[in-house]
């Protein structure tokens, strides 16, 4: 019997992963920490608690199990950081940024890992990034580098796909039916609770 599951979450630029990851880490389960190059202005500010930032040369220097490219940044997950969180949870989630970081996981922990793609729309990825504050210059670099790097048919590449266009409560539970983070309840009980 498998001792713990690795739930990683991919999708295209505001999916709704770290939005996500945010609430059940806020919900206690374990979060392995993901390190990147990139820096995130105050618009993503939530961001900087599930991302490590830190210099290029330091970035080298890490013994990462997952080291991918994305929109010009490096984003990698650390081996001992998997490793310990595989040893001594049960249940741990993080963020995969590109569908090749899969590959490299899956060679430490192929049937304890289970990936979940967040899908949306163009017009939701549109909307997100309107709200965030992005300028159309922005706007269009995200719309053209998810059209070039196929983004939105990664969901290909995993276990689940979420539909995220609606609302994220919907996405929230549908994500802990599938890590099986939901109590039945007695039939008396729902009884009650439909009367």
């Amino acid at each position: 019997m498998a001792k713990n599951k690795v739930y990683a979450f991919l999708g295209p630029h505001c999916a709704g992963k770290s939005s996500m990851v945010s609430q059940l880490v806020s919900m206690g389960l374990h979060y392995i920490p993901t390190i990147t190059t990139k820096y995130f202005d105050d618009r993503y500010a939530y961001k900087r608690k599930l991302y490590t930032t830190v210099k290029p040369d330091a970035y080298a220097a890490e013994k990462l199990i997952i080291n991918s490219q994305y929109q010009g940044s490096s984003f990698g997950i650390r081996r001992a950081d998997v490793l310990d969180s595989y040893q001594q949870h049960k249940v741990s989630v993080m963020i995969m940024m590109t569908p090749d970081g899969i590959k490299q996981l899956s060679k430490f922990i192929n049937q304890d890992l289970v990936t979940i793609f967040l899908m949306i729309n163009e017009e939701v990825f549109i909307e997100r990034m309107l709200r965030a504050g992005c300028s159309n210059e922005e706007i269009k670099y995200y719309v053209e580098y998810a059209d070039e790097n196929k983004e939105f048919e990664h969901w290909k590449d995993a276990n689940f796909v979420i539909k995220n266009t609606a609302s994220a409560r919907v996405a929230l539970e549908q994500i802990l039916a599938i890590m099986g983070l939901v109590t039945l309840v007695p039939q008396a009980d729902f009884d009650n609770l439909v009367k």
